[in-house]
């Protein structure tokens, strides 16, 4: 199997580092999520470089499981692997007997396996069927959404989720290529898509197919909706002194995590109160403030950090 490259690897293990040192130094076993398990590329060097660290890996696709499973086999006994989506932390840990962990890592978006897998129909680059499932046991695909969903809601994913300025155009041949039964791939929505767009606009921002098959893919798996219930569900079940690291891959899902950040970082006592009410003080921290970006030597290296926006987040009180 040839292994995926992950992002901001280094980055991510040196944030997360702190909380696990601090669990160790207790005498405790130090215990992450990876609520994003993907291919393992971030688990497999947390688990090489701490011998007493464990590792609960979330993922929604079962075919990840079954590959990352196999390549983590050296660490058996160390890691544990639930199939469910990552909102479902607390579920998870509830039934493996945990209720608090020393860190979370978040790497969302679609995973490199997913978008390498023609079949699974990501890509845009690549003739394929309307799937784009993370949970190919779950029932929407890309097709049915695109057979069955009215213009004005086509209109309205595409535009809210692909920041498409001409979602209704897009929108208006879908339904048009449907009903002559023309729609049946990815490389016939991909057509489809660039001749919507006005020739001067396909000229700058890449392939224009991009945010289509992006809108797409998140309704197909309620990325978003996930994702706000998903951090603040993680953020309730870190150890003080635990950290949460978030990489995004677009606006959307940055904003989502830059606004609860924000939200658990802010003091909620009343304005003008001469002293901070404890009860009403912050409970976390910003590790940094703002967002941190790949290098040009690891975009160079591996062009899927091109886009990333990294994230993190310490609990500073109980």
């Amino acid at each position: 199997m040839q292994l995926h490259q992950p992002v901001l690897l280094e980055r991510c293990i040196a944030l997360l580092t702190p909380s696990i040192e601090k669990s160790l130094a207790k005498k405790n076993q130090p215990v992450v999520i990876d609520a994003t398990l993907g291919l393992g590329g971030h688990t497999h060097e947390l688990l090489s470089r701490f011998p007493q660290l464990k590792v609960i890996g979330i993922d929604r696709d079962k075919s990840a499981i079954e590959k990352t499973e196999a390549r983590l086999k050296e660490f058996s006994g160390r890691f544990t692997i639930v199939h469910a989506v990552y909102d479902q932390i607390p579920e998870v840990l509830n039934s493996l007997g945990f209720s608090r962990v020393d860190g979370i890592l978040f790497d969302l978006g679609v995973s490199s396996m997913q978008l390498d897998f023609a079949e699974r129909g990501f890509s845009y680059a690549q003739q394929a069927p309307l799937d784009m499932r993370m949970d190919q046991s779950s029932s929407l695909t890309a097709d049915l959404v695109l057979n069955t969903y009215s213009h004005s809601d086509l209109a309205r994913i595409i535009r809210t989720y692909g920041e498409e300025r001409f979602a209704n155009a897009i929108a208006a041949n879908i339904v048009k290529a449907r009903s002559e039964n023309r729609l049946k791939t990815t490389t016939d929505l991909a057509e489809l898509v660039k001749a919507s767009i006005p020739a001067p606009a396909r000229r700058f921002g890449g392939n224009p197919a991009k945010r289509t098959f992006q809108a797409l893919r998140i309704e197909v798996n309620n990325e978003l909706k996930v994702l706000e219930r998903a951090i603040p569900a993680g953020l309730d079940a870190l150890v003080v002194g635990g950290r949460m690291v978030v990489m995004s891959y677009q606006s959307l899902e940055d904003k989502i995590v830059k606004k609860i950040f924000q939200d658990r970082t802010e003091s909620k006592s009343p304005k003008g109160l001469p002293v901070e009410l404890k009860e009403y003080a912050p409970r976390f921290t910003l590790v940094f403030r703002g967002s941190e970006t790949a290098s040009e030597s690891e975009i160079a290296e591996n062009p899927r950090a091109q886009s990333v926006r990294l994230r993190a987040i310490e609990r500073s009180a109980a």
